[in-house]
């Protein structure tokens, strides 16, 4: 389970549709697990493929509290088919946007339907903390950041920075 490099904006990677994954295999399990191994390396709770440059519907999360125990998920080719009309306000924050938050409105409770990593069709209803990671991150395999959902002041304030430490560190937007 090596952990991959998480790539970081302004990366144009970051914007791509991530195309659906056609079959459950060994292959696949490895990927998610090379993903569980650099989420928590990172440490986040949510990271979606794209994320390490591998542009397929695939995320995971693990959205338990830190005092409990790990409580990882993997969402393959995962779609909402419901959202409430009750709203929620967290401060989210992006390993692909390190060391920046901002508080982002979504919908309080969400259907996802997806696949386990075991082949099987599954679905869950995510309320609070989870609804929103299994929302930002399945943003991600549409090519929308959290930053989307800013002004586009703040938005471009934080793809202008980003760009300039891109530029310092070698293009690697590494800080």
């Amino acid at each position: 389970m090596p952990v991959r490099d998480i790539i970081t904006l302004p990366d144009p990677k970051l914007r791509l549709v991530s195309k659906p994954i056609e079959r459950v295999d060994d292959d696949l399990r490895r990927l998610i697990d090379d993903m569980l191994a650099t989420m928590y390396e990172a440490p986040g709770i949510g990271l979606a493929a794209i994320q390490i440059a591998e542009p397929v519907r695939l995320l995971v999360v693990d959205a338990a509290p830190k005092e409990g125990p790990r409580a990882p998920m993997s969402l393959i080719n995962p779609e909402i088919v419901w959202s409430s009309d009750e709203r929620n306000t967290y401060e989210e924050g992006c390993l692909s946007i390190p060391e920046y938050y901002e508080e982002v409105e979504r919908p309080a409770s969400v259907r996802v339907r997806y696949i386990d990593r075991d082949g099987k069709a599954q679905e869950q209803l995510a309320e609070g903390l989870l609804a929103t990671v299994v929302q930002h991150e399945l943003d991600h395999l549409n090519g929308v950041l959290f930053i989307d959902y800013l002004s586009k002041l703040k938005r471009d304030r934080v793809i202008k920075k980003f760009a300039k430490i891109a530029r310092r560190d070698d293009g690697k937007g590494r800080l």
